[in-house]
């Protein structure tokens, strides 16, 4: 596409088709979808939790409306150039948006879900990545395993629905801020709302959703300080808190180093 097809083909003029070209080329790229079209029994072969849409009218049926949630985390709407991190990615559908966003290169890592740690698996991802054409790449390493050495530092960090899960929370967002170079957005269970001071609640059987896997309940100021506690100068909530399901409320991070 050029300024001379622009002015000849809609009729504008010179100025006005350079506008045009720039703001074209600025958009974010679409992704090359593969030659392969997914089979219904191949997407129902697997327990989805992110609703991904693989285009020709097929979304997967992720127990999660993903797309529906997606306006309350604040990603930006540009990411040409940046290297991005989508910690605990599952099914991989902040992956492939990240990808779909512009971003130079996105690296999706998990180990409990794609481990077999619980109902889901890296099957989904690996559908979805190769019906998208996509090249994210993927690493299966467990959150406080992360550093520089094993999987590098990122431009953006997503750490979304971990933090709650993890049995040293702490530690765990340590080990996230040792590969974030510039932003990381955050999204987590909440609890102990009606306090004012840093406080977590502490789950030791599944009292939240019969789910054993879910350990702590940060309230906002106590994220916020966890977050500057280990290296983030600036720390904003950016939603919130969202009641997506009654027992849960949820609150997006955004931190900056």
């Amino acid at each position: 596409m050029n300024v001379t097809k622009l002015k000849r083909d809609l009729k504008v003029t010179g100025r006005q088709a350079v506008r045009l070209l720039k703001r074209l080329t600025t958009l974010p790229q679409s992704r090359q979808p593969s030659a392969e079209v997914p089979s219904p029994n191949s997407i129902a072969a697997i327990t989805w939790f992110h609703r991904i849409d693989l285009g020709g009218g097929t979304v997967t049926p992720g127990v999660e409306d993903t797309p529906a949630k997606l306006p309350t985390f604040g990603i930006p709407e540009h990411l040409d150039g940046l290297s991005v991190l989508d910690i605990g990615a599952w099914d991989g559908f902040f992956s492939f948006e990240a990808e779909r966003r512009g971003a130079r290169r996105v690296l999706a890592t998990d180990h409990f879900c794609w481990g077999g740690g619980g109902w889901g698996t890296q099957a989904g991802f690996d559908l979805a990545r190769r019906i998208l054409g996509s090249k994210v790449e993927d690493k299966r390493v467990d959150v406080l395993d992360l550093s520089p050495e094993t999987v590098g530092v990122f431009d953006l960090v997503f750490f979304f629905g971990v933090l709650y899960h993890m049995r040293h929370p702490l530690l765990a967002l340590e080990r996230v801020a040792s590969v974030t170079k510039e932003q990381l957005i955050l999204e987590t269970h909440l609890d102990m709302l009606d306090c004012d001071r840093p406080a977590m609640a502490f789950y030791p059987g599944s009292e939240i959703a019969q789910d054993s896997t879910n350990w702590c309940g940060p309230n906002p100021p106590m994220v916020e300080a966890m977050l500057k506690t280990v290296g983030f100068r600036k720390v904003i909530i950016h939603s919130g808190p969202n009641y997506f399901v009654p027992y849960s409320p949820r609150m997006v991070f955004h931190a900056w180093k």
